[in-house]
Parts: C-alpha cells; sequence; structure tokens
C-alpha cells in the first residue's frame, strides 16, 4: 500500500457520517451524470467511493434514496440561496438574476446534480415525490412572485407571470445539455446575458410580428 493510499483511508476513516453521506451523495451524482442513472450500480458506487458495498448500504440502503437525497440537496440549495438574498432588500430584477445565476453556477459546482435533477425525477421513489414537488413548486411561486412584485413596482410590464417563469426556466435549465466548463463564458457571464435577453429583449425596435396564420387567425368560438 502506498503512503498516498494510505493517508487517503485514514482520511476516510475520520469521516463523519454526514461528511460520508455527503460523500457519497456527491460520487453518485458524478457517476449518474457520466453513466445514467439506470446502469449505475450500487457496486459502482461503491467501487467510485472505495469503500465496501455493506457501508454504502449502511448509509443508503437503496440507490433510490441516494437519488433523492440528490434531488433533496439540490433543490434546498436554490431555496437557501434565494431566501438568503431576499432578507437583503434586493430588487426584484437583481433578484431574478440571482436566481438565474444560482442555476447556471450549480452547473460548474453541481453538475451531476443539475443533471440528475432535471432528467431523473420520474424514477423516485413513489413517496418521495410529493416532498421534491412541493419545494419545486415552492421556488417556482418565488421566482413568479418576483415577476409579479417588479410589474407592480414598474419595473417589468405586464406580461403573463406563469409563462414568463417558464420561459425564464426554459433558458436556465436545459443549459447544462451543452455548457462545457472552462469555456470562454463562465456561468455567472451566461446567467448575466440570460438575464439582458430577458429584460431587454434583442430586438432594435424595428423588427415586426407577423399576422398569426392558420388556427391561430380563426375568431374564438362563441
Amino acid at each position: 500500500m502506498t503512503t498516498s493510499n494510505a493517508s487517503l483511508r485514514a482520511t476516510r476513516r475520520r469521516m463523519s457520517a454526514s461528511q460520508r453521506r455527503q460523500q457519497i451523495v456527491t460520487e453518485a451524482a458524478g457517476l449518474f451524470d457520466k453513466s445514467s442513472y439506470s446502469s449505475t450500480t450500487m457496486d459502482d458506487i461503491a467501487r467510485e467511493i472505495g469503500v465496501a458495498k455493506p457501508t454504502l448500504y449502511h448509509y443508503f440502503p437503496s440507490k433510490d434514496e441516494i437519488l433523492q437525497a440528490i434531488h433533496e440537496e439540490f433543490i434546498d440549495l436554490l431555496l437557501t440561496r434565494h431566501e438568503q438574498r431576499t432578507k437583503t432588500g434586493m430588487p426584484p430584477e437583481h433578484l431574478l438574476l440571482g436566481a438565474m445565476t444560482d442555476i447556471l453556477d450549480l452547473m460548474e459546482t453541481h453538475r451531476g446534480h443539475v443533471r440528475v435533477f432535471f432528467e431523473h425525477h420520474r424514477e423516485l421513489p413513489a413517496d418521495a415525490r410529493p416532498g421534491i414537488r412541493s419545494k419545486r413548486d415552492q421556488y417556482e411561486a418565488m421566482v413568479e412572485e418576483l415577476f409579479a412584485t417588479g410589474m407592480r413596482r414598474g419595473v417589468f410590464r405586464e406580461v403573463d407571470v406563469r409563462l414568463v417563469t417558464l420561459a425564464t426556466f426554459g433558458m436556465c435549465n436545459w443549459a447544462y445539455q451543452w455548457y462545457r466548463s472552462g469555456g470562454q463564458l463562465r456561468p455567472q457571464d451566461i446567467a448575466r446575458q440570460f438575464w439582458s435577453f430577458l429584460i431587454d429583449g434583442v430586438g432594435t425596435g424595428t423588427a415586426s410580428l407577423p399576422e398569426p396564420t392558420g388556427a391561430a387567425a380563426l375568431p374564438a368560438a362563441h
């Protein structure tokens, strides 16, 4: 056994239960990102972490429970960061930028969590889905409230709050599919550009909206 391996094993032995659970969640999220949730086994996770399989089962009785822990950690990070910012008295437009930055920044620091959260929620155990769904709804409602507050203050024009919230998430939530760490644009840079696209648009004032055609042009039924 090399000195480095012995040191690593000693460090692992000194881990508290919460630290070990955190290690398992982090390593599993990385494996799910690289190999997908369905093809990753508990044997794979134990091997990646460097623990015996019975040790892994001591902390998480099933792969489903690891999946749930990843979901919980991701949404709790978003909720906590947003709640902390709201206490500072920031205006809604700055809070919106912060929320968008959070999602994109997690692509860098928690890439596996991001993929798992958006792609594998259907694999969650049935009894875990309501709790995760409730937190997702809570976070979406927070972002909706940012737009509603901005409209009341005259910062944003009157639009469909639900639709603009979905548009915001549409830009941010799926960026992990093309974002690569180490590129020219950092997550914070992308967030600022997305925010600008959303708030200022990309038109110069000369573009016009075409008349609706087909079914969209038909008069409403009475």
